[in-house]
């Protein structure tokens, strides 16, 4: 378990940090933007869900995604070596992945169908929801590019949850919108 005493250290004063495997890297390195995304995103369901505790079942599923979130952080933040760890980092996992894509089919198979897109507003939840999602497909970018870059190992569950989870965060700002009742379409030219 992580056990913080002491909040600064002065050691990131320079711009670099370590990461979990007590490697010094500069902040601006592209392993520090891909899970300073993740954490970005973390933060924004967090404010998505002050507006979906009259869910419960959307609120815990948000929820346990904020776990996943520390689980895909700490992925990131401890690079694959080849030589093996004293401590078995946390790693995102297949049914991770898995668990996103029933959540998607069950909550989308409830929605209206959708005959537009659909503009990132309606209720507070979903509007939140859809800044999450962007945010989320931010950090996907970062996380592809860090997979991209030679000598950088990225786990490929690692890659398929952020990809699902900004599905699974659209699906969930049309479900806080009535279902999609109360979706807010996009009318091409209207306002010419």
């Amino acid at each position: 378990m992580v056990t913080l005493n002491k909040i600064y250290t002065r050691t990131g004063d320079g711009g670099s940090t370590r990461l979990a495997t007590g490697a010094p890297v500069s902040k601006a390195s592209l392993r520090v933007e891909a899970y300073g995304g993740v954490d970005e995103t973390n933060a924004c369901l967090g404010v998505a869900r002050q507006h979906t505790t009259g869910d419960a079942e959307l609120d815990a599923m948000l929820e346990r995604i904020q776990n996943d979130l520390f689980d895909l952080g700490a992925d990131l933040a401890t690079p694959e070596q080849h030589e093996k760890p004293a401590w078995e980092p946390p790693r995102i996992v297949e049914s991770q992945v898995e668990r996103l894509e029933q959540e998607i089919d069950r909550l989308n198979g409830a929605l209206e169908p959708l005959n537009s897109f659909v503009l990132p507003a309606g209720s507070p939840a979903a509007a939140a929801l859809h800044v999450a999602r962007t945010v989320c497909r931010r950090a996907e970018r970062a996380v592809v590019q860090l997979a991209e870059t030679e000598g950088e190992i990225v786990g490929q569950p690692a890659l398929k949850y952020l990809n699902r989870l900004s599905d699974l965060l659209f699906v969930a700002a049309r479900w806080t919108n009535d279902q999609g009742r109360a979706d807010v379409l996009w009318k091409p030219g209207a306002t010419r």
